[in-house]
């Protein structure tokens, strides 16, 4: 009889532990500004066709150049963005940020590598999964897919601001 209570015990606390990861992908997910809007019954559609890694710090998640697979949003640790070829780093980012976005549109080599900067895990968003969801939940995929573009949209609209702004400071040290 103990037997039998010990393994229900042991399966409510491994149901309850269960339950507070999920809550805690859940709210993660929440914060990531792709999935705006959604409910916590679409939200749990999303993370089930997620696909959790882990990388060691200095572990590469992908390097410049490889083909653009999908996207990855960071559950724990530090990634920085790095320009191989400029030997800089763009960027370094954290818990519930993003990056890689552009490859849920096309498969164009990566213009950047991303390298855990510590222990870190991420969730993967692939391409095909989106499509999936466009598929089989176009309610989802379609306020996902209208995010990323407003979130590419304003990416593109920064950059361009930057370039002019760069193109108008050398104009003016060529013209000095």
């Amino acid at each position: 009889m103990s037997e039998k209570t010990d393994s229900e015990a042991s399966f409510l606390w491994s149901n309850f532990f269960q339950r507070d990861r999920e809550k805690d992908i859940i709210t993660l997910l929440r914060g990531v500004p792709i999935f705006e809007g959604l409910g916590r019954g679409q939200l749990r559609a999303v993370e089930r066709i997620l696909h959790r890694r882990k990388y060691h710090a200095g572990e590469y998640i992908f390097r410049e150049g490889d083909p653009g697979l999908g996207m990855y949003i960071i559950e724990k640790g530090e990634v920085s963005i790095v320009s191989e070829s400029r030997s800089s780093e763009i960027a370094r980012m954290g818990k519930g940020e993003f990056f890689g976005e552009m490859a849920m549109f096309h498969e164009r080599p990566r213009t950047a590598s991303a390298v855990a900067w510590e222990d870190t895990k991420v969730f993967g968003f692939f391409q095909p999964d989106l499509l999936g969801l466009l598929e089989t939940r176009p309610s989802i995929g379609t306020k996902v897919v209208l995010m990323l573009s407003r979130i590419l949209a304003e990416r593109l609209y920064r950059a361009g601001q930057e370039n002019v702004r760069l193109r108008s400071e050398l104009f003016l040290r060529e013209h000095e």
